[in-house]
């Protein structure tokens, strides 16, 4: 019986955090879509629905540590919810990065862009899916797949040193763009960020499945 109340708590648990990962996929893809359109409202929003994400890392965490004192799990147990209590931390993060995302956006509204936004989306994208695969390894504890999103983060850094070379470029080739190209140059590292921050999860869900404390990026 208390294995199975232990059980269903845990469950519980897993599935605020894929809450909680949802709620991050959203952030960032908004946080895109409104850098793109140059949207406002979609913009501000993003910013106000980081409390949203704030409030199920500090109810999850509060049921980890509950969780722990009511049961005091031992081996593979404690390391699940240690490994719930890590995740929630790195996609807070992935929050605040989206939002700030938002917030630089607001000083590009109504201004033509230097260059068509072609890889900050893309590398947006391609973090959209990291976390989306990371989540699913926590869920099925497949550690194959976790390390697949480690790998990943080595094209989000190609690309990141790309737009920084490109930025760089048409800053010194005329001086009126630095404003603009310094904002989109923050934002690509907000996204770089991000994809350091979905690179965790996966270490984290390598950690939980296999025991081992390893840095594998």
């Amino acid at each position: 019986m208390v294995r199975d109340n232990f059980d269903r708590e845990l469950t519980d648990l897993k599935n605020k955090v894929l809450i909680m990962g949802g709620a991050v996929e959203k952030a960032l893809a908004q946080s895109i879509t409104g850098l793109k359109k140059q949207d406002r409202k979609i913009a501000e929003e993003v910013i106000a629905e980081d409390d949203i994400i704030d409030n199920l890392e500090l109810e999850i965490e509060e049921r980890c540590l509950t969780l722990i004192a009511r049961h005091q799990p031992m081996a593979k147990d404690a390391r699940r919810i240690g490994t719930i209590l890590k995740l929630i931390t790195d996609l807070e993060r992935m929050g605040d990065k989206a939002a700030s995302i938002s917030h630089k956006t607001l000083n590009l509204l109504d201004e033509p862009f230097i260059k068509p936004l072609v890889d900050i989306p893309r590398m947006a994208g391609l973090i959209e899916k990291m976390v989306k695969n990371a989540l699913n390894a926590f869920v099925e504890e497949n550690v194959d797949k976790a390390r697949a999103v480690i790998r990943a983060d080595e094209e989000i850094d190609h690309l990141y040193d790309q737009i920084f070379r490109e930025l760089i470029t048409i800053m010194i080739s005329d001086p009126k763009t630095i404003k603009q190209a310094t904002q989109l140059l923050f934002i690509s590292s907000d996204l770089e960020r991000i994809g350091d921050h979905a690179t965790n999860l996966g270490e984290r869900v390598t950690f939980l499945v296999t025991g081992d404390i390893m840095d594998l990026s």
